[in-house]
């Protein structure tokens, strides 16, 4: 292709535009061979990333793990090949220092297909140079300031003098419908007030929905309601004008004391002659007639597909690829630096960076004396948590406005909290932003920290899609969810959970914990805290439980098993077995008790997570739960469903079947048949049916 064949727009060099364009044709060319995918906001958006990536990114391409890079965020998920196209002309590595590329031209060809590196929305660990996993929309921009957070936070908390170690900044790029989303509302409230200076939306004004225009449902002054929030708020007035592109990044980077959201004007579907500015350039294929002619908008040879002219590679490493490199080789110096001169800080950076836990980090842990009158598990979870939190520096979160609730504060003044001006913080106040929070957990838990959430068990439901693609991207992050069942008594239905255990149960990847005392809870966080690609979830009581007598029942260690022998090992075939979680095992060993009296040989099993259960090998689950034995009992104050995985047919569940009620704890117990008697009953009927 020759030089005459690009045409510059005012201010761009013509090697500059022909990347841009080679952006464009190589979104349509995948779209149009996958016969499906979405080509319109990325031949609207390529001046821009292209201008974002090879001028200003702090990124190396051949060591796109560097931690200290620039963290790039494409939020509009579905226009996946706008960073298919970059992460393949910046020539990313698959591995830091590796030569095999993270998407090669061939990978761009299988475009959505099966197995393929490229499929339809980014996936974090999947493609290399991805830095999370979009498409429900919304998400993205509230990870990014998760992400800006923890910059801001490892840059205060691991810093050689005046010189901190951490420095980078986040970009999300972001459209209509991402604003549209409430989280994205949440989540830019909190990023305005916690003045996140290192934070750059770019929002993709193209006007254009799946619908139609914008206008039919989204007329606001988006503009005004930044700035309410506390944004600077800049304006690109044409996506193509890469000089006004510039102009707004260099702006951004100046600016010491806000976020920044930069409202670029742009064309869906750049180029496509009957289809550009019209909804018609959202989704699918062109059609090889618009191909064509938007090939002959950019000058570009018609029937050349996976074009990549020459100097465009070139272009990308003399932008990119050299400043990465560059930046990266005086961050290392640093360290030196920090190795030669600090052994402290340089030990908790490689800690920190091999995503290990400090020497010794549970040895604070308590260990809780048998007692009668007990504790909430919420209360033990505070105590368990704030020893843990005492040796693990990065172990950060907060609650939504729940903390005093949820046992969730971290109380050594080192802790201090997480705001405006004290970026260092390890308290965070979400405020009741639910579903922002759950989606920043993740952002600073994408940087490598270990960040928590926590709120009561019923308000999940608002966490849902952050909870799901913390399972998908494999982060460990965890959750602290309290006032887990009826048991929260006066306050009645509205925040009495009942299908939110089974509903958290379903997420694959999901590791939930249901306590049943203090030790329990205490052994649950040892697992979470060694988890390496699993979320977790803990849903604690409100009300004081027991702690188990571990001198006359089994120890506790065995909740990391997921389910385990808690009375009656001695008997190695049982004639019923009770099983229980959280509150309900206390009225299981009720019952055994009684019925070892009427000598009864009977089993309580204590099954705080089913999903580490199913974990375990088939002979420690029928070692468990022997399947010979069919006199089972489950007792659990939640939904019945999926219970009989472990009853089987003919056993009996105790659980909810309708929403619960306004009363006092002891009340609804009795009304819903949570009683020991409740289930000495079930347990003797399961004894009758045997016998019949």
């Amino acid at each position: 292709m020759s030089a005459a064949d690009t045409k510059p727009k005012a201010g761009t060099s013509e090697i500059d535009q022909r990347s841009i364009d080679t952006i464009r044709t190589l979104t349509i060319d995948a779209v149009q061979k996958a016969n499906s995918g979405h080509a319109g906001a990325p031949l609207g958006l390529a001046p821009v990333a292209f201008t974002l990536w090879n001028h200003y990114l702090r990124y190396d391409p051949a060591n796109p793990h560097w931690p200290n890079r620039d963290r790039f965020v494409l939020s509009v998920g579905h226009a996946s090949m706008l960073l298919y196209s970059l992460l393949h002309l910046a020539e990313v590595a698959e591995t830091d220092g590796g030569n095999a590329p993270a998407v090669s031209l061939e990978d761009i060809k299988k475009f959505r297909q099966l197995d393929s590196r490229t499929p339809g929305h980014p996936e974090y660990h999947f493609t290399t140079g991805v830095e999370v996993t979009t498409g429900p929309l919304g998400q993205g921009v509230a990870n990014s300031v998760g992400m800006a957070m923890g910059g801001r936070f490892l840059g205060e908390r691991l810093a050689y003098g005046d010189r901190p170690l951490f420095d980078y900044n986040v970009y999300a790029m972001c459209s209509d419908g991402d604003l549209m989303e409430g989280v994205a509302s949440e989540a830019a409230s909190i990023a305005g007030h916690l003045r996140l200076s290192n934070l750059c939306w770019i929002y993709d004004n193209n006007t254009i929905t799946i619908e139609g225009h914008t206008d039919l449902a989204f007329s606001e002054e988006v503009a005004a309601r930044f700035l309410a929030y506390g944004w600077q708020v800049l304006r690109v007035a044409d996506a193509n004008d890469t000089v006004a592109v510039s102009h707004a990044l260099e702006t951004f980077l100046q600016s010491g004391d806000r976020p920044t959201l930069i409202i670029v004007n742009s064309v869906i579907g750049y180029g496509a002659p009957t289809k550009q500015g019209t909804p018609k350039a959202h989704s699918d294929a062109l059609g090889p007639d618009e191909v064509k002619g938007a090939k002959r908008a950019y000058g570009w040879p018609e029937d050349a597909q996976f074009l990549v002219p020459d100097g465009v590679y070139d272009n990308f490493r003399q932008g990119i690829g050299a400043r990465g490199k560059a930046l990266r080789e005086e961050w290392l110096a640093l360290v030196e630096e920090v190795k030669a001169g600090d052994m402290g800080l340089a030990k908790d950076l490689a800690t920190y960076l091999a995503g290990e836990l400090p020497d010794g980090w549970d040895a604070e842990i308590p260990v809780f004396p048998a007692d009668a009158k007990g504790l909430a598990t919420r209360e033990s979870s505070g105590k368990v948590l704030n020893a843990i939190a005492n040796r693990v520096p990065w172990l950060l979160g907060g609650s939504a406005d729940l903390a005093p609730s949820n046992k969730t504060k971290l109380e050594s003044p080192e802790a201090g909290t997480l705001g405006p001006f004290t970026p260092g913080g390890r308290n965070i106040h979400f405020g009741v932003r639910e579903h922002a929070m759950g989606s920043i957990v993740n952002g600073l838990g994408l940087v490598g920290l270990r960040a928590y959430g926590a709120t009561f068990l019923v308000f999940s439901d608002y966490m849902r899609p952050p909870i799901r693609l913390a399972a998908l991207m494999e982060l460990p992050v965890f959750h602290v969810f309290t006032h887990d069942s009826i048991g929260v008594g006066e306050d009645g239905p509205t925040h009495q959970p009942v299908e939110h255990l089974l509903a958290l149960r379903a997420i694959p990847g999901l590791i939930t914990f249901r306590p049943a005392d203090a030790n329990e809870v205490a052994e649950a966080y040892r697992v979470i805290m060694q988890l390496k690609h699993q979320p977790a979830v803990l849903a604690l009581s409100r009300q004081p439980l027991p702690t188990v007598d571990r001198s006359k029942y089994a120890a506790a260690s065995g909740t990391a098993k997921g389910a385990y022998v808690l009375a009656g090992a001695d008997e190695a075939k049982p004639d019923v077995i009770l099983i229980g979680t959280g509150s309900e095992v206390q009225l299981c060993l009720s019952a055994y008790d009684t019925l070892r009296s009427e000598g009864v040989k009977a089993r309580v099993v204590s099954m705080p997570s089913w999903d580490l259960f199913e974990q375990q090998d088939e002979a420690y689950r029928n070692s468990v739960l022997p399947p010979e034995v069919t006199a089972r009992v489950a007792v659990e104050q939640g939904s019945v469903i999926g219970w009989d995985r472990y009853t089987g047919s003919t056993g009996t569940i105790l659980g909810m079947h309708t929403f619960g009620s306004s009363a006092p704890i002891k009340d609804l117990q009795t009304k819903f048949g949570f009683t020991p008697e409740k289930v000495l009953e079930a347990a003797r009927a399961q004894l009758a049916k045997k016998k019949g």
